[in-house]
């Protein structure tokens, strides 16, 4: 309307000027009054039109503004939760095993220093998060995610004495950096509670496929979840997994029993 208003008026004006008012209204005159009505029009008629797209822009920068700090805090609660809850977990295990070991009149210097290494590493999560809070994800460095599985789980394997093995055949071109990083979260989040939850001795982790169609499968022989993982009290880190994989346009599928857990993620389809 704003666009055509202005052109409307003036094919109209010039219309009935030439043919009805050219007897009463000269052609110098004619053309004095014609920007006259277009400024009489945009002050009727287009600073209105005007007022409301402002509104609507206005609108629209709030909208965009709590979207953003809803993000932000989103983000902050999975860096957080990535780093801190999840080495806090391994060191109140840490802290369980030197409470039996000072029963048992066992306690060594080497357990002091085990669980010191975890508080540094609680802090440096910390100092990481806020990093990572400052950086676009788009210009993460880029890392192998193979490297990144394989030392994530030989060092959470270390700390909570769990066998381990890893099957993975899936290039680092087949993702993006914030592929990576969101992958790599989902399968932390899925060995911790490994450990956490399901109290198994054994977990295997495989990746297969290309850039368009994979599969990665975190297998345990604990005991299983009795009810729907995703409804458990205090299951936030699964909704947090559940989330990611939903941002990322990828399935996620969690079966449990009597005989362990699978934790599946894929995307587009299982490969062939």
């Amino acid at each position: 309307m704003i666009l055509l208003l202005p052109t409307l008026m003036v094919g109209v004006w010039e219309i009935v000027r030439h043919q009805f008012l050219m007897e009463y209204i000269s052609m110098d005159m004619g053309n004095y009054l014609t920007p006259v009505l277009v400024f009489l029009l945009s002050i009727v008629l287009l600073v209105p039109l005007f007022s409301i797209m402002e509104r609507g822009q206005q609108e629209l920068e709030q909208e965009r503004a709590v979207k953003n700090a809803m993000e932000a805090r989103e983000r902050l609660a999975k860096e957080l939760h990535d780093g801190m809850a999840q080495s806090l977990f391994l060191l109140s295990v840490k802290i369980d095993r030197l409470e039996n070991n000072r029963k048992n009149g066992e306690v060594s210097e080497d357990n002091v220093r085990q669980i010191t290494k975890t508080v540094h590493e609680v802090d440096r999560y910390v100092r990481q998060a806020i990093a990572n809070l400052k950086i676009p994800v788009s210009d993460q460095i880029p890392f192998s995610l193979e490297q990144s599985v394989k030392g994530q789980l030989e060092q959470i394997a270390g700390e909570v004495m769990i066998d381990v093995s890893l099957d993975w055949t899936l290039p680092d071109l087949a993702f993006t950096a914030k592929e990576k990083a969101e992958l790599l979260s989902c399968i932390r989040e899925a060995i911790i509670n490994v450990r956490k939850h399901t109290r198994a001795a054994r977990v295997s982790i495989s990746g297969e496929g290309d850039k368009d169609h994979w599969r990665v499968t975190v297998i345990d022989d604990g005991e299983g979840f009795r009810h729907n993982p995703f409804e458990v009290s205090g299951s936030y880190g699964l909704q947090i997994m559940k989330e990611r994989a939903e941002g990322m346009g990828w399935g996620l599928r969690v079966d449990s029993g009597d005989g362990g857990t699978v934790v599946e993620i894929t995307k587009g389809g299982v490969p062939a």
